[in-house]
C-alpha cells in the first residue's frame, strides 16, 4: 500500500479497485500529509484521480473534502448507503461514478460541484434526484438508470449542455416538455422500462438526437413532430401499445434501426417505406398484410415479422431470409403497376406538378421518371434550394445548371453520370449536400472538390475506383457526413484524417482490412459504419471516441480480437472494451 500511495503522490492518480477494501484507508484522505522519507514534498502532487471501484466500502468520510483537487472519483460497485456532504467541496470534480451501491439519496451539496461533467448514479435506491443538480450547468452525461425515480427535477432544464441521459428502469410517468426545450444538445436518450404514457409533443426540438430508446413503456402514440429529430439513427419503441405511427416518420432519412415489436400495429404505412433502414422489427403486432412498397427498401438486412396474423404471405417467406421476402414484395408491386388504370399521368404532367409544388416548398423532386437529361424546369425554377433527380438515366449536367446559385442540395443518386461535373458544381456557391452515389463515375480529377468548401454532406457510394488521390478531400473542411459504401476500397483514404468536423462516416461494403489508430482523433464523429469489410482487429485508440460515438457498425467483419458477447452488447460496450486496452 505504501508503494502505491507513494506512486500516487507522483502521478496524481490512485487506483485501489478490486482489493476487498471495507473502508477507504486514512492515508488516502491525507495524501500529501503522508510524504515519507526519501520523498521531496515539493515534488508531490495532489490527488486528481481516485478509483475505489469493486470493493466492499460502506462509508465515505467527510475528510473527503481534503482531496480538493479531485477531478475523477469512481466508487462504483461498493456498499455505500449515502454520500457525505463533503462531496460538495470537491469543486474541481468533473466525473463522479457512484453506480451499483445502496444509496438512497444524493446530498443537495452536489449542486456546488459546478465543474461536474459526468454523473453516474445508476443501480442504486434513489427515489429522486436533488433539485440542486440543476446548478451543475456543465453536466454533459447523466446516468440514473435502475433506481426508483418517479420524476426528474425541473431544474435539470438548466443543464443545457446535456448530451446523454440514461433513466432506464425507473418509475417515471412523464418526461417534462420544459426540460426538452433546454436539452437541444442531447444525442442519446434512454427512458426505457418506465411507466411513460406519452412522448412529449415537442420531441422534434431534439434535432441532434441519434439514439432514442423508449421500449417497455405504456406509450400509445408517436407525435408527428418526431420528424424534427433529423439525426436519429436508432429508435426503439418495442413493448408499448402503439396502434399506428405517423407518416411524418418517413422524413427521418438517417434512421437505420426501427424497433416496433410487441405493439398493436394493424398496418405499416406506405409513407414509411421511404426509410433506408437496415433493421426493422415488426414482430408480435396485429399486421394482417404488408404494403408491397416495402420491397423497395433494399437496404434492409433484417425484417422481423413473426407473431403477426399475416394472411397474404406464406409462413416460409415470413420466417425465411429477408432478401427473399423483399424480392417477393417487389414482384407484387410490379404486378400492381401492370394492372393500373390507363390514365397514368405523362412524364410532362409529373414534371409540371413537381414544379408547381416547388414554389412553396423550394424543393424540386423529379425522382424515378426515366429522364435521360436534366429538364429546363430545374434552372427555370426560382430560388430552388433542393433538387432531387435520383433514379433516372441522366448522363451529365448541362451548363445551364450553373445559374442555380441558390441550390443547397443536389441529389443525383442512381443515374448514368460518368464524367465528374466539376465546372457546374464549382458554380453552385451555396451547395451543402451532394449525392452522386450509384453512378458509373470514372476517376474524379485531383481538383474535383475545389470550390466546394461549404459542402457538409457527400455521398459517392457505389462508384468503384472514382476517388481522387489525396489530399483532394482537404478542400472540404466543413464536411460532416461522408458516404463511401461499395467503392472497392482496400485502404481508408489518408486525407479523410483532414475532415475533423465529420459526424457520420460510412465505409461499409468495401475490402478494408484495418483501421488506423488516427480514427481516435475524430472527436466529432457520432456514427461510424464499418460493416461488411475484412477487418479482423480494431485499434484500441478507437475507444477514445467513447464519449461521442453513438453508433459503431461492425457486422460482416471477421473480428477476432473482440468476443462475440461484447459485440452483441453494442457500441458502448465495444468502445469501453477498446478504451481499457489503450497502452499507458
Amino acid at each position: 500500500m505504501d508503494r502505491i500511495l507513494k506512486a500516487a503522490r507522483t502521478s496524481g492518480s490512485l487506483n485501489l479497485s478490486n482489493r476487498s477494501l471495507r473502508e477507504v484507508p486514512d492515508e488516502v484522505y491525507k495524501n500529501l500529509d503522508a510524504v515519507g522519507e526519501g520523498e521531496n514534498w515539493w515534488e508531490a502532487v495532489e490527488l486528481q484521480k481516485l478509483i475505489l471501484a469493486h470493493n466492499n466500502i460502506e462509508v465515505l468520510k467527510e475528510e473527503l473534502k481534503n482531496l480538493s483537487m479531485l477531478s475523477v472519483l469512481n466508487i462504483s460497485h461498493n456498499k455505500l448507503s449515502h454520500l457525505p456532504a463533503a462531496i460538495g467541496e470537491l469543486h474541481m470534480l468533473k466525473s463522479l461514478d457512484v453506480s451499483f451501491n445502496l444509496i438512497g439519496s444524493i446530498p443537495e451539496e452536489i449542486g456546488s460541484v459546478t465543474s461536474l461533467v459526468k454523473l453516474d448514479c445508476s443501480n442504486n435506491q434513489l427515489k429522486e434526484l436533488p433539485n440542486s443538480l440543476g446548478r451543475c450547468s456543465n453536466l454533459s452525461e447523466l446516468k440514473a438508470s435502475n433506481n426508483s425515480l418517479t420524476r426528474l427535477p425541473e431544474t435539470l432544464a438548466n443543464c443545457s449542455k446535456l448530451m446523454k441521459l440514461d433513466i432506464e428502469g425507473n418509475k417515471l410517468t412523464i418526461l417534462c416538455d420544459n426540460n426538452l426545450v433546454s436539452w437541444t444538445s442531447l444525442t442519446e436518450l434512454n427512458a426505457s422500462k418506465n411507466l411513460l404514457s406519452s412522448i412529449p409533443e415537442n420531441i422534434g426540438i431534439l434535432s441532434r438526437l441519434i439514439r432514442l430508446d423508449l421500449h417497455q413503456n405504456k406509450i400509445s402514440s408517436i407525435p408527428s413532430s418526431i420528424m424534427g429529430c433529423s439525426s436519429l439513427t436508432e429508435f426503439y419503441m418495442g413493448n408499448n401499445i402503439l396502434s399506428s405511427f405517423p407518416a411524418e416518420m418517413g422524413a427521418l432519412s438517417h434512421l437505420g434501426t426501427l424497433d416496433l415489436h410487441s405493439n398493436q400495429l394493424k398496418e405499416y404505412p406506405v409513407e414509411a417505406c421511404k426509410f433506408r433502414l437496415s433493421v426493422l422489427d415488426l414482430s408480435n403486432n396485429s399486421l394482417s398484410g404488408l404494403p408491397p412498397e416495402i420491397g423497395m427498401m433494399t437496404s434492409l438486412r433484417k425484417l422481423l415479422l413473426v407473431g403477426n396474423p399475416l394472411r397474404s404471405l406464406r409462413s416460409s417467406l415470413v420466417s425465411g431470409p429477408t432478401p427473399n421476402l423483399l424480392k417477393y414484395l417487389r414482384s407484387r408491386l410490379s404486378a400492381d403497376e401492370d394492372s393500373g388504370s390507363a390514365s397514368t399521368p405523362t412524364k410532362e404532367d409529373l414534371i409540371a406538378k413537381a414544379a408547381r409544388l416547388s414554389f412553396s416548398s423550394k424543393e424540386l423532386s423529379l425522382t424515378g421518371l426515366g429522364l435521360s437529361s436534366v429538364p429546363p424546369t430545374v434552372w427555370e425554377s426560382e430560388e430552388i434550394l433542393k433538387v432531387d433527380l435520383s433514379r433516372n438515366s441522366i448522363q451529365g449536367l448541362p451548363n445551364e445548371l450553373s445559374s442555380c446559385g441558390s441550390i443547397q442540395a443536389l441529389i443525383l443518386s442512381g443515374n448514368k453520370i460518368k464524367e465528374w461535373p466539376g465546372s457546374v458544381l464549382r458554380s453552385l456557391p451555396s451547395l451543402l449536400c451532394l449525392k452522386l452515389d450509384n453512378n458509373p463515375l470514372t476517376q474524379i480529377p485531383s481538383d474535383g472538390f475545389e470550390g466546394l468548401s461549404k459542402l457538409q454532406i457527400l455521398d459517392l457510394s457505389g462508384n468503384a475506383a472514382s476517388l481522387p488521390e489525396p489530399p483532394a478531400l482537404s478542400c472540404l473542411p466543413q464536411l460532416q457526413e461522408l458516404y463511401l459504401r461499395r467503392m472497392q476500397l482496400h485502404d481508408v483514404p489518408s486525407d479523410v484524417a483532414c475532415l475533423q468536423q465529420l459526424r457520420i462516416l460510412d465505409l461499409s461494403q468495401n475490402s478494408l482490412v484495418s483501421i488506423s489508430k488516427e480514427f481516435g482523433k475524430f472527436t466529432s464523429l457520432t456514427e461510424l459504419n464499418l460493416s461488411d469489410n475484412n477487418i479482423s482487429m480494431l485499434p484500441p485508440e478507437l475507444g477514445l471516441l467513447e464519449s461521442t460515438l453513438q453508433a459503431l457498425r461492425l457486422d460482416g467483419n471477421p473480428l477476432r480480437s473482440i468476443r462475440r458477447a461484447i459485440l452483441d452488447r453494442g457500441t458502448k460496450a465495444v468502445l469501453n472494451y477498446l478504451k481499457e486496452r489503450i497502452p499507458e
